[in-house]
């Protein structure tokens, strides 16, 4: 498998720098963190009492429910610090009605409208009933709430990126809580940001880390740190023989489907490079990527003066939550619930560089993330589609980096480098459409 960037020069629509092998374009698009995390007066608590959050995607979906779990667990832990205004769901209403009853939120949004006489049935003996908006005009009441801080984007896929962009023109810090708003939406996302004066904080832990390690103007280099999934020590000879079974057994943390499957193809390490890109303005030269199986090392930065900067904590995904919601304060944390890192329990941490050839998923991003524009977002669901296809066994392990391949060399000659919202939204459903052409294996 030869991968796009080898074989063709990546064309693209109002950009004039081409390069053979490669294409860099101009960066026109500033970072949401250009080079410093030290929080500004306008940053610094502007409410009374508990810090006003809405959470967008309350009840998850497979990959994204364990993290809005944890949100809300924060919240309930820490009700001094934190109160939920709004909640937005899919379809969950028993969940739903639930988390109402719990957080007794003011605004609460069911993107199924079908559902709402259902919700309004599980809340009949609720006290103070909240004001419900049915369908996606909801979601976005939700987001641009205006008590509300902070608003947690936790609706998977692009169908988060209005909501999010609703969030932000009504001046609320987003709590990063989805890939695609800076994969996908990244190219809009940003400027709408640096308009708004809102910040973008990560809730993952490897861009948690960047951002708490990131000195003001020091930035030379990122080390993005990865356990290197379920197959970081398989023969690469016999990776053709991989199931699905095999794929979602991940070494070190308990994720959902979708994630455990991209943490053994080494897709997500490879979002998470054009992620770091557009969170912190570093160029892809500049971010290298480091297996760490321990994964207690979650992210470095080097400084100017190549000095190593490295956050280290357990793995657990409440604690970039955590410091995400109270950005730029800390919270003291109860041992009993938040365990304390003890390396003496370790005995040694180690570190390898990742196998490009067993995982191309890794030079599929960077040349995606080079290319920038819609490709980043083309590959993004391109990805999405195949790991769907994998699981349903459709295609096999291997075929997941084909399909990616194939669906990003086709999208070179319609690529756009700064598109806007619908452009950006209708290539996800593109890439969607042409992945799912290429299920058979002998057809890619």
């Amino acid at each position: 498998m030869s991968l796009f960037f080898y074989s063709y020069s990546l064309k693209r629509k109002d950009c004039d720098i081409i390069r053979e092998r490669r294409v860099y374009c101009s960066q026109s698009t500033a970072p949401a963190w250009p080079g410093t995390a030290i929080p500004e007066p306008s940053d610094l608590k502007a409410w009374d009492g508990p810090k006003p959050i809405c959470v967008l995607g309350s009840t998850g979906s497979i990959g994204t429910s364990l993290i809005l779990k944890f949100t809300l667990n924060i919240v309930a832990e820490f009700p001094d610090r934190f109160k939920v205004v709004g909640l937005a769901a899919g379809s969950n209403v028993t969940l739903l009605a639930d988390q109402i009853k719990t957080f007794k939120p003011q605004l609460v949004a069911l993107k199924n409208e079908s559902l709402i006489d259902e919700l309004k049935e599980a809340l009949a003996d609720v006290e103070h009933k909240p004001e419900i908006i049915p369908g996606e005009q909801g979601v976005i009441e939700v987001a641009r709430h205006p008590d509300a801080a902070t608003v947690v984007t936790g609706i998977v896929g692009c169908a988060g990126l209005k909501p999010t962009v609703a969030a932000i023109e009504a001046g609320k810090n987003i709590a990063l809580a989805n890939k695609e708003t800076m994969i996908a939406g990244g190219p809009f996302i940003l400027p709408l940001s640096h308009k708004h004066n809102i910040k973008i904080l990560p809730a993952d832990s490897e861009h948690s880390a960047i951002f708490q390690g990131l000195p003001k103007g020091a930035l030379r280099k990122i080390l993005l740190t990865g356990s290197g999934g379920a197959f970081r020590e398989w023969p690469a000879e016999k990776m053709k023989d991989i199931k699905v079974a095999d794929a979602l057994k991940h070494p070190i943390w308990s994720l959902g489907r979708k994630i455990t499957i991209d943490s053994a193809t080494l897709f997500n390490k490879g979002l998470e490079v054009i992620e770091a890109h557009y969170l912190f303005g570093a160029e892809y030269d500049d971010i290298e990527i480091v297996i760490h199986p321990q994964s207690i090392i979650h992210s470095m930065v080097e400084t100017q003066d190549s000095s190593v900067i490295a956050q280290l904590g357990l793995p657990d995904m409440r604690l970039p939550l955590l410091y995400t919601l109270s950005w730029p304060e800390r919270i003291y944390c109860s041992e009993i619930t938040w365990p304390r890192l003890d390396l003496s329990k370790y005995g040694s941490l180690t570190f390898q560089a990742p196998d490009n050839k067993k995982f191309p998923s890794l030079n599929l991003c960077y040349a995606a993330g080079r290319a920038g524009g819609t490709m980043t977002g083309v590959l993004s669901a391109a990805n999405e589609k195949a790991v769907e296809m994998f699981v349903e066994e459709k295609i096999c392990y291997l075929d997941i980096f084909k399909v990616v391949e194939l669906t990003c060399q086709e999208h070179q000659n319609e690529l756009i480098a700064s598109p806007s919202l619908e452009e950006i939204i209708h290539y996800d459903q593109w890439a969607r459409k042409y992945a799912a052409t290429l299920q058979k294996a002998s057809s890619v």
